[in-house]
């Protein structure tokens, strides 16, 4: 790896601020990137076809991208080279401590390298699978312009993260969930694309103006009453925490309380988690379409089972492919609904097990990640005893001893880790049942990221920011 860490050393950079960065120059920097995002978004490839992917909307909202423009990759190579390292150390098998900051710039230069590589490598993969159909001579011209926009994300996140609020790939998931959900709310275009009052009687896509013309069905209402739902869980689940008592080593009677969240390592497990089981079906779809298949038979099965292949975006998958037990299940709420009114069970056997299938996925690797994100990021034992220590506080009975502190925060973290990041995995697959606006596991992505950019503006900033704007913000 000594090598791959020495080629990110001469990776374009952003130099990192001499001093802090003043509230408003934050703003203006997190705006211009988003501005300049939501422009690239709409800004499509020269010399290519976008395919119909319908079944990946969920995967280009999750992602932050617009398949067919230059945000078609979107996050997704950060997100990849990021899930690869964080294996990788959080197993061990590359061995670096991230609390040493020479380690962990070996860390952020190596992501960096795989991402550049990744965007690369992904941007060549959809054209020639035919997510971006090239036209006659232009196959180099499309992989370039994608592999550009994949680079220009990456130096936009590194913007963000050194000079604006929170981080990039954050930004750029909230910027695509607000979209998504702006648009399902408030667009006045048909399906078609047409203005709804120039069509005479067609119904808009907005929900909103579906109510207003009276033109709205009961997926409509449905989708709506489960956006509100979910929004209002993922923002209890977020303020759930358990608080450990402490005490100044140095003065009698005075202390506070350490607050650990329940779902300890937030979002990012579900980032995770997301972009494995969109991915998935992205590259399975992409190479069914160019017929690539691998499957055997079962002797309870009439048909052959496919571990690779019979999954498209056009027709998604077959109950009979491997793949279709870990995609979303669709159409969950009405088919309950029938179940009930009928007395009779609507579910089909493959249904059944692809609910408890998915579910159990989500929970499962997002325990996972969730520790390897805690042991990689600076949220395990011994690094929050530093923290502890360094405030000189301590554990009220006990001595002065960072030992003491860890053996504490061993009670707690590891279980929390596991414990949080199996919970907000069943919470995300839960959610994208519902077939809420921007996606169940989109609009819990920026419901937590709403909350951490609060929390770091207020926790950072209120001492800079307009008066006017600080009563705003401290009313909350």
């Amino acid at each position: 790896m000594s090598l791959f860490t020495k080629i990110g050393e001469y990776l374009p950079s952003i130099k990192k601020p001499e001093k802090n960065v003043s509230f408003k120059n934050k703003m203006i920097w997190t705006v211009t990137i988003l501005v300049l995002y939501f422009i690239m978004s709409e800004i499509y490839v020269v010399g290519g076809i976008p395919e119909q992917m319908g079944e990946f909307q969920a995967l280009q909202t999750i992602m932050g991208s617009e398949i067919g423009t230059l945000v078609t990759l979107g996050i997704g190579p950060i997100i990849t080279a990021s899930i690869i390292l964080q294996l990788l150390v959080g197993a061990d098998i590359i061995p670096w401590d991230l609390n040493n900051p020479v380690d962990k710039e070996k860390f952020q230069n190596s992501q960096k390298l795989l991402a550049y590589i990744f965007g690369f490598v992904q941007s060549f993969a959809f054209v020639a699978m035919g997510a971006i159909t090239p036209m006659s001579g232009f196959f180099g011209v499309v992989v370039a312009q994608l592999a550009l926009g994949s680079w220009l994300i990456i130096m936009m996140d590194e913007v963000i993260s050194k000079w604006g609020f929170h981080s990039g790939v954050s930004l750029f998931i909230l910027a695509g969930v607000a979209k998504t959900i702006f648009i399902r709310l408030l667009s006045p275009f048909t399906m078609a694309g047409e203005l709804w009052f120039l069509t005479g009687g067609e119904a808009p896509a907005g929900a909103l103006l579906q109510f207003i013309t009276g033109t709205f069905s009961a997926t409509t209402i449905s989708g709506l009453i489960f956006t509100i739902i979910v929004f209002l869980i993922s923002a209890y689940a977020y303020n759930m925490r358990v608080e450990i008592p402490l005490t100044f080593g140095n003065v009698r009677g005075f202390g506070r309380k350490w607050p650990l969240k329940f779902l300890y390592t937030s979002v990012m497990p579900v980032i995770f988690v997301s972009a494995i089981a969109s991915n998935l079906s992205l590259w399975i779809s992409l190479a069914t379409q160019r017929g690539l298949e691998l499957s055997f038979n079962l002797p309870f099965m009439e048909e052959p089972f496919y571990i690779f292949g019979q999954f498209t975006a056009e027709a998604g998958a077959s109950y009979n492919s491997l793949i279709y037990y870990f995609t979303t299940p669709t159409n969950v709420p009405q088919t309950i609904w029938n179940s009930i009114t009928t007395g009779t069970l609507q579910f089909s056997i493959p249904e059944i097990i692809q609910i408890f299938s998915y579910t159990g996925f989500y929970v499962v690797l997002g325990a996972v990640f969730s520790v390897f994100w805690m042991k990689t990021s600076g949220q395990d034992p011994s690094s929050v005893a530093d923290q502890i220590m360094n405030i000189g506080m301590k554990v009220p009975g006990f001595r002065k001893d960072k030992r003491v502190i860890v053996k504490i925060l061993n009670r707690y973290i590891p279980a929390l880790s596991v414990l949080g990041g199996a919970f907000i995995g069943f919470l995300a697959a839960l959610a994208n049942f519902t077939d809420a606006f921007g996606t169940g596991t989109g609009i819990l992505l920026a419901v937590f990221i709403s909350f951490q950019l609060y929390e770091e503006i207020v926790k950072k900033h209120m001492e800079d920011m307009h008066p006017a704007l600080r009563n705003f913000m401290g009313s909350f």
